[in-house]
C-alpha cells in the first residue's frame, strides 16, 4: 500500500509538471505486471518461466497534438525528462497535423477496484502446478487414443495499475488472470493426423482454473479428434442450411463484428497497422443481418478473461451493443475517437503494458443467446451440416469476405445429427452470414483467446462466444 501511495504522489507531480511545461491535458498510467508459467511436452517439463515489468506511460495534449512516452525508471528526475519528451513530441505533432486531437469529456472517477481470489494464485506452488499438468497429460493418454504429441501449459498474470489524469481521475486496479493452453495431435496410421489447440482463461484465483473441468474436457476432446480422423467422410458441397456451435459463433462475433466495429479502424488510423473495416462513420443503424442477430462487447462479466471495470483512460466500462436486431448499433470507442464522432467514450481503451498507449480494443465479444435448444435448431433442417468447432479461419482486411473450416462437424439429415464430415468450409460475406441467421440457441458459451492488434503488437485477453446459430442457404465446400 505504501508503494501505491508513492505511485499516486509521483503521478500527481507528473501531471502538475506536464501542465507547467505547456500541456493542456496529461495522464500518467503506472503498471506493475508479473507473469509466470510452466509447460509440459509429452509428459516432461519443457520449461518454467517468470517475469516482472514495472513502469509508467505518460500521454499529453499540446495545441491539439498528442505525445506519448514511457519509462521503467520511476525517479522524479527521470520521469520529468519523459514528460519533456512527450510534450516535445506533442508540440511537433501539432505543427504537422491538419486537425486537432481532443478527448471526449468524461466523468472523472476516483476508485480502487480489484478482482477477488477465493484461492490465491500465489499460494499455488510450482510443484503443485506441475503435478496438475501431469495429471492432465495422463488423462490425454488414457482415452484409448494415440495422442502422439501433447503440449500443455499453465500461466498466470497479475497486473496492478494506477491511472491519473489532469481532470481529476484516479483509478487503481488489481487483476489476476490464470490461463491454460493445449496443443494435441492424434494419430492413426491409415488415416493420418489431426490437431487441436485449446485455450482457457479467466480472472480470479485457483477456483477459476477448477471451474474449467479440464480433465473432463481434454478427455472428451481427444476422443472427438479420433472420431473425426477415422470416421469422417467428405463434406457435402452446395447451398444448404448450417447450424454452428458456440465456438464458431464466437470467432464470427470477434472477427466479423468486433474488429470492424473498432472506431480507430473505421476512422482510418489502424489501416497500416492491423486492418480496415467495412463500416463507415455514418453506418450506425445500417442493416447488416436478420433481427435474430445481437452482438455485444461486455468487459463487466465476472470471472471473464477480458474483465475490467474501468478502461485504461479511466472511463467506466459497460456493455456495448455492436449489432442490435440486425442493425449496426454502436462502435467501440476510446476518448479520441469518441470526440471525433461527437459522443461519449464507451470505455474500450486498453493497453497491454506501460510502454504502449491505450488503443481501441475488444473485451468479451459475443452473440446474445436466444430461446431455442440445439435440438430445436437441428429439427428445422432437412439436409445440412452441423459445424460444432473450427480448425481454421480467414478474413480479409476489411472483415467482409471470410472463410471458416470446420473441425468437429456432422451431416444433418431429417433434423438429426448423423455422419461425421471432414472439414466443411463456409465461404461467405459478413452481410450474407448475419442475414442468413434465422434462429439462435440458448446454449451461450465462451472461448478464451489472446487478441492481437497494433504496432507494436499488443496481445490482450478476451472472450469470444455465443450460442448455437442456424443459418439458411449457406454455401458449403468440401476439402480432401
Amino acid at each position: 500500500m505504501e508503494k501505491m501511495n508513492d505511485i499516486v504522489e509521483l503521478s500527481k507531480k507528473v501531471l502538475d509538471y506536464a501542465i507547467a511545461t505547456g500541456a493542456s491535458y496529461a495522464e500518467a498510467r503506472f503498471h506493475s505486471d508479473s507473469h509466470s508459467g510452466v509447460s509440459l511436452r509429452n509428459g516432461g517439463v519443457e520449461g518454467v518461466m517468470a517475469g516482472y515489468e514495472v513502469g509508467m506511460g505518460i500521454r499529453v495534449l499540446v495545441n491539439g497534438g498528442l505525445g506519448f512516452a514511457s519509462t521503467n525508471t520511476l525517479k522524479p528526475e527521470t520521469v520529468t525528462r519523459v514528460v519533456d519528451k512527450a510534450v516535445k513530441m506533442a508540440r511537433a505533432s501539432s505543427h504537422i497535423k491538419t486537425s486537432r486531437i481532443c478527448f471526449s469529456e468524461e466523468e472523472a472517477y476516483s476508485v480502487d477496484w480489484r478482482v477477488s481470489e477465493k484461492k490465491r494464485l500465489e499460494d499455488w506452488s510450482l510443484s503443485s502446478k506441475i503435478d496438475f499438468l501431469k495429471t492432465l497429460d495422463k488423462t490425454l493418454i488414457s482415452q484409448g487414443v494415440n495422442v502422439s504429441s501433447r503440449h500443455i501449459g499453465y500461466s498466470e498474470r497479475r497486473t496492478e495499475r494506477v491511472y491519473a489524469n489532469t481532470e481529476g481521475a484516479l483509478v487503481s486496479a488489481v487483476v489476476p488472470r490464470p490461463s491454460f493452453f493445449a496443443l494435441m495431435t492424434v494419430t492413426d496410421p491409415p488415416k493420418g493426423i489431426i490437431q487441436r489447440t485449446l485455450q482457457f482463461g479467466g480472472s480470479g484465483g485457483v477456483e477459476v482454473v477448477e471451474s474449467w473441468r479440464l480433465e473432463e474436457k481434454l478427455g472428451a476432446e481427444v476422443k472427438t479428434l479420433h472420431k473425426m480422423l477415422t470416421e469422417s467422410v467428405k463434406a457435402p458441397e452446395g447451398v444448404m442450411d448450417v447450424v454452428v456451435g458456440s465456438e464458431v459463433a464466437g470467432i464470427i462475433s470477434h472477427e466479423a463484428s468486433g474488429h470492424p466495429g473498432e472506431a480507430d479502424r473505421i476512422l482510418g488510423r489502424e489501416g497500416a497497422q492491423a486492418g480496415e473495416s467495412y463500416l463507415k462513420a455514418g453506418d450506425l443503424n445500417r442493416k447488416i443481418g436478420s433481427e435474430a442477430v445481437n452482438v455485444v462487447d461486455d468487459p463487466t462479466i465476472p470471472g471473464s478473461y477480458g474483465f475490467y471495470l474501468f478502461d485504461d483512460e479511466g472511463v467506466k466500462a459497460r456493455r456495448k451493443y455492436l449489432i442490435k436486431e440486425g442493425k449496426i448499433c454502436e462502435f467501440l470507442l476510446n476518448r479520441e475517437t469518441a470526440a471525433k464522432l461527437g459522443v461519449k467514450s464507451n470505455g474500450s481503451a486498453r493497453a497491454s503494458r506501460y510502454s504502449v498507449e491505450p488503443i481501441v480494443r475488444m473485451s468479451n465479444t459475443f452473440i446474445l443467446p436466444g430461446d431455442h435448444s440445439v435440438e430445436e435448431l437441428l429439427s428445422g433442417v432437412a439436409k445440412g451440416v452441423y459445424v460444432k468447432s473450427f480448425m481454421e479461419w480467414n478474413i480479409d482486411d476489411k472483415r467482409w469476405n471470410q472463410r471458416y473450416v470446420g473441425l468437429e462437424a456432422y451431416l444433418i439429415e431429417d433434423g438429426r445429427i448423423t455422419t461425421p464430415v471432414r472439414n466443411p468450409v463456409i465461404e461467405i460475406t459478413t452481410e450474407k452470414l448475419f442475414s442468413s441467421v434465422d434462429a439462435v440457441g440458448k446454449d451461450l458459451d465462451f472461448v478464451a483467446a489472446t487478441c492481437g492488434k497494433g504496432d507494436p503488437m499488443q496481445g490482450m485477453p478476451v472472450y469470444m462466444g455465443g450460442p448455437s446459430l442456424r443459418m439458411r442457404n449457406v454455401m458449403i465446400r468440401g476439402v480432401g
